[in-house]
């Protein structure tokens, strides 16, 4: 049988890491702190299965729902699992005090993993007898359409504890990437926040409208980010690879580097004047149908790329 996990947090991440590890045959115990997240979870879950089943990514909604349960008690939850994946809410005090009791409560053996996209580990498990069995797992929303997971140590993680879970993850299809050691924003804020903050400053500046720094991205930089990443880009863009890219265009860069995106691109008062210059409802109602379009363009996607077969890249 396929090991047991906890899923520690049962809302929109929760279910959808419930959601992967169910469909790779994981029984999946559930708990939440509100009874009134765990008196909905059902019919939360049957919604995104059907979807996932509507979108050919689950072939077997029955047999992934009935993996699930829910638990009255953390403690229940964790009873003879692998793998706590938590997800309780961005505040430091939460997760110290989610962790403490997740320490006490676990197996010795138990990986404890936090979804956290801001905090890292180190904050949360410095203190607790167990730390060297802690991680950030950090996935990006929605983790049942977006296969990466970031797995960032505390200074005190053992590596075995990092094979484990790389193996667990991606023993469920999602996409691991290891790193060595801690870093605010992990990998994909610190370079989706050096992205967004030349974004801001153009934006801001007036040197671009909204459609068009956007159409940069979706019909530019994005189709070919899609299915690589930046250096392989490079790697690509001259015929030498990589060392005659930065050869031929490093000092383009560099004197960019030189003068970056302050922090003043992250005010308020830039974000208002930006959004003024873009009208769009923002309804919750309408972000809601905007969020539903990107999840199925997302879908879409998955499906394309589960049908192609992997380049030989050697």
């Amino acid at each position: 049988m396929t090991d047991p996990v906890a899923i520690i947090g049962a809302g929109l991440i929760g279910r959808s890491w419930a959601a992967l590890f169910a469909r790779a045959g994981h029984p999946v115990q559930v708990w939440d702190a509100d009874p009134g997240v765990l008196d909905r979870f059902a019919a939360d879950m049957a919604t995104l299965c059907d979807t996932l089943l509507a979108e050919q990514l689950l072939t077997d909604r029955d047999a992934t729902l009935a993996r699930i349960r829910t638990c009255p008690t953390l403690e229940e939850a964790m009873a003879g699992v692998a793998l706590v994946q938590e997800n309780g809410p961005e505040r430091l005090e939460v997760k110290q005090d989610l962790f403490a009791r997740l320490d006490a409560a676990a197996a010795p053996g138990t990986i404890l993993a936090s979804s956290t996209s801001a905090i890292v580990a180190s904050r949360f498990t410095e203190g607790l007898a167990g730390r060297a069995r802690c991680l950030v797992a950090h996935p990006v929303n929605p983790p049942h359409l977006v296969p990466v997971v970031e797995l960032c140590p505390a200074p005190w993680t053992d590596s075995a504890t990092l094979d484990r879970a790389e193996a667990l993850y991606h023993g469920i299809g999602q996409v691991p990437v290891r790193m060595t050691e801690e870093r605010d924003g992990f990998v994909l804020n610190r370079l989706q926040g050096a992205l967004l903050a030349e974004a801001m400053r153009l934006l801001g500046e007036g040197v671009v409208s909204v459609e068009g720094l956007d159409a940069t991205i979706k019909h530019g930089l994005g189709l070919r980010w899609s299915f690589m990443g930046p250096m392989e880009t490079i790697d690509l863009n001259a015929p030498g690879g990589i060392v005659d890219y930065m050869s031929r265009y490093g000092g383009f860069y560099a004197r960019l580097a030189e003068a970056p995106a302050g922090p003043e691109v992250f005010d308020v008062a830039n974000a208002e004047k930006i959004a003024a210059s873009w009208p769009q409802d923002r309804s919750p109602d309408r972000i809601r149908a905007r969020q539903d379009i990107r999840d199925a363009r997302l879908a879409a996607l998955r499906r394309h790329f589960a049908a192609e077969p992997t380049p030989d890249q050697n």
